[in-house]
């Protein structure tokens, strides 16, 4: 018998490079969602790392991302339904204030972001991973729809969009390999809405299940 019961929710971590359209799954899941993006680190941290050779900060890299304090909303998230979240600009790159997120009893939340795939084990070890799923549509696919996006989101300059959309473009089967290392089940957008389905109704996908 554990001395550990199982929390009352459990969470589907959703990765995949950016622009591959997590945002677009979790809303069609019907499941609450915890946007991992808003645990970025402001744009004055000195701990924020560079691409190599260049000035600009290096958003793709997990080290601008703080996953310790993600880890801990969602142990909180599962173990109580609740949490307080921050709220974070990335067009600022800077955090503008904080929510709670309830899940109103739901049994799974969805917790998506590019970096998801880096706390897979972390979560596994809490006992709170129901899946990890990493999203992919082909690297031209996924430029085009990531710069359509951060334009008219007015994320960041269109010379900073434009290096890094062409940096992440030749990056990404690197990017998704990295990410199913680290656990994640590479599925297009179908396949990831039945399985979050499968997760949602306590049942295990029937290959290459996470948790």
């Amino acid at each position: 018998m554990s001395l550990h019961p199982p929390a009352p929710a459990r969470v589907v971590l959703l990765c995949g490079p950016s622009g591959s359209g997590k945002s677009l799954v979790a809303a069609r899941s019907g499941l609450p969602v915890l946007r991992l993006d808003d645990f970025y680190k402001e744009g004055d941290d000195p701990t924020l790392p560079l691409v190599e050779g260049s000035s600009d900060i290096d958003w793709d890299h997990p080290q601008s991302w703080d996953a310790d304090v993600a880890v801990a909303a969602i142990a909180e998230l599962c173990a109580t339904g609740r949490t307080t979240v921050p709220v974070y600009d990335i067009a600022l790159s800077a955090r503008t204030g904080e929510e709670t997120l309830d899940i109103d009893r739901a049994p799974v939340v969805i917790a998506e972001g590019v970096f998801a795939a880096e706390i897979t084990e972390r979560c596994r070890e809490l006992g709170v991973l129901a899946d990890a799923l990493c999203l992919t549509r082909g690297p031209l696919t996924t430029f085009r729809r990531r710069f359509l996006r951060d334009l008219r989101e007015g994320r960041k300059s269109v010379p900073f969009l434009l290096r890094r959309g062409w940096r992440l473009m030749r990056a990404e089967r690197s990017i998704v390999a990295r990410q199913t290392a680290l656990g994640a089940y590479a599925c297009d957008r179908d396949e990831a809405l039945s399985r979050l389905a499968a997760a949602a109704a306590g049942r295990r996908a029937s290959v290459g299940t996470a948790a």
